[in-house]
């Protein structure tokens, strides 16, 4: 799973780095960002590519609350086309997530050690996807979206059982084409990442309080220090 994850560059560098042309989300560095919390992400609407803001948690059209989003953070990309949650919007609705790192818990006995995990070719990357508009019982309008989620890759699995879907550059551009609709197709994107061009390092244990922010959560820390 994807439940934490950091955006720590500025506005102008995502710009650069996937061509946007339409901002409509201001970034500013974040260190511990979770579930339910506004994140950034791109989409291609009308042939441009806009930066927007996005409720993280997917709230399809149909939900009766925002309740579900606490369960519709992640989806499993072996699951997309069949979850109800996620099937109304794949393959239509796809968008990124940007990130420049992302947090899992190692478990050793009863102890828990966060680590963040990195691009090593990258200062910002994507995480493939899907979004959705909801209207609330009170007329407000929310989009929202969902991180896909797939198999470890040989530096995940020593940690999860599951990473978040990051898209290297070619298959971002046919992840975010809507000329492109074919289901498998799409659906073979969705592979672990090249273990080869990732690195981890163990942070501190505040990063598990979603109340902490701040540079020092991203700093290297001695292995099972606190």
């Amino acid at each position: 799973m994807c439940g934490r994850f950091t955006l720590t560059v500025e506005t102008e560098d995502v710009i650069k780095a996937f061509d946007i042309e339409e901002v409509q989300y201001e970034i500013k560095p974040r260190y511990n960002i979770a579930p339910t919390q506004t994140i950034a992400g791109v989409l291609n609407d009308d042939g441009k590519r806009v930066l927007q803001g996005f409720h993280w948690g997917l709230l399809p059209f149909w939900a009766k609350s925002k309740k579900i989003a606490y369960s519709t953070f992640n989806a499993r990309a072996e699951s997309i086309q069949s979850k109800p949650a996620f099937r109304s919007a794949f393959p239509d609705k796809r968008m990124v997530i940007l990130a420049d790192g992302f947090y899992e818990w190692a478990h050793k006995g009863k102890e828990k050690q966060p680590c963040r995990f990195r691009v090593k070719s990258s200062d910002v990357f994507a995480f493939a996807g899907l979004y959705d508009t909801w209207k609330s019982p009170e007329g407000e309008h929310i989009t929202s979206c969902t991180i896909i989620t797939t198999t470890p890759n040989a530096l995940t699995e020593k940690v999860h059982d599951r990473m978040p879907v990051i898209l290297g550059e070619d298959e971002l551009k046919i992840w975010l084409d809507p000329g492109v609709s074919d289901k498998d197709l799409l659906q073979g994107l969705l592979q672990p990442y090249d273990a080869e061009d990732m690195y981890t390092y163990p942070v501190s244990n505040s990063v598990g309080n979603v109340r902490n922010q701040g540079a020092d959560l991203i700093e290297e820390i001695p292995l099972n220090s606190k």
